[in-house]
């Protein structure tokens, strides 16, 4: 996806201090991310995302109640099949996923874009709350947090055109203002950047994913396509977690590159059992 798209898809900052936390709408893009953007063609069956989801805890109602939202949000689109209902990704749907996978399969989703840092402001109305809320949830899916008052700061070039290319038709005029920036001699960021970011939530982010998918019995209990459904919705959220910090920063056992390397070795031991299982829900 687009960073925008990024975070329509993943985007409501995260109140919680557990990655796992799973709530029904990552689990439901994630399962939209994997096996139907650029995949799957066909509305699919409300029954295949119920069968899905309650394997990993979900009550039903959930689930409807979601995808409702998601087509409120313009993610999606309902079309009748028959007695059933199904669901099929929007053109601004597919943006944001397509964004999204470019972290999610990315070879190094935790190094910054480029050097430097990244600088935002912006002013958003009193009565445009919700996209208000949308422009921070991007600038959080990018890496940004804020430094002082009505200033955000990210490690990195970050592209901003592209992380906020679906809210920016809807920003009044000169609203975002942005500015690439470098540390100057006499001025380290070390304690600015422990000031801004909660390092050690970041590495627990880490340990916690570790912990739970470095199992080998991990995923065992979930028919295959929920667990890697499952395995992807956790990524993401550790991905929101991870503003991408430099390493200079970070302690000299920062676990990113593990977490990096475990998620793949999980995403590819799923993969054809998954896929047979999609093949079988959707026939």
């Amino acid at each position: 996806m687009t960073q925008t798209a990024a975070t329509a898809v993943l985007g409501e900052t995260v109140a919680e201090n557990s990655v796992l936390t799973r709530k029904p709408r990552q689990l439901l893009l994630a399962f939209f991310g994997e096996y139907v953007c650029d995949r799957y063609f066909e509305p699919l069956r409300a029954s295949v995302l119920l069968s899905v989801l309650e394997g990993a805890g979900v009550a039903a109602s959930a689930v409807r109640t979601n995808l409702d939202r998601m087509v409120a949000s313009g993610l999606l689109e309902r079309h009748r099949l028959g007695r059933e209902i199904g669901f099929q990704l929007t053109a601004h749907g597919s943006e944001v996923l397509r964004e999204a996978a470019r972290r999610v399969n990315g070879p190094s989703p935790f190094d910054p874009q480029g050097d430097g840092w990244t600088l935002v402001t912006f002013t958003v109305p009193e009565d445009v709350r919700t996209l208000r809320h949308r422009l921070r949830a991007a600038l959080t899916w990018s890496g940004f947090s804020v430094l002082r008052d009505g200033l955000w700061i990210a490690p990195g070039a970050v592209d901003l055109a592209s992380a906020l290319d679906a809210i920016i038709p809807e920003l009044p005029p000169g609203s975002v203002n942005a500015f690439a920036a470098s540390e100057l001699d006499g001025f380290p960021m070390d304690e600015t950047v422990r000031t801004v970011w909660d390092i050690p939530r970041i590495r627990g982010a880490h340990d916690e994913f570790l912990a739970h998918w470095g199992r080998e019995d991990a995923g065992s209990d979930l028919p295959p396509l929920t667990a890697r459904t499952v395995l992807v919705a956790d990524w993401l959220a550790l991905l929101r977690a991870d503003p991408r910090l430099p390493r200079q920063y970070m302690d000299d056992d920062w676990p990113a590159d593990r977490s990096a390397e475990l998620f793949t070795r999980r995403h590819r031991e799923f993969a054809f059992p998954a896929v047979r299982d999609f093949a079988s829900l959707v026939a």
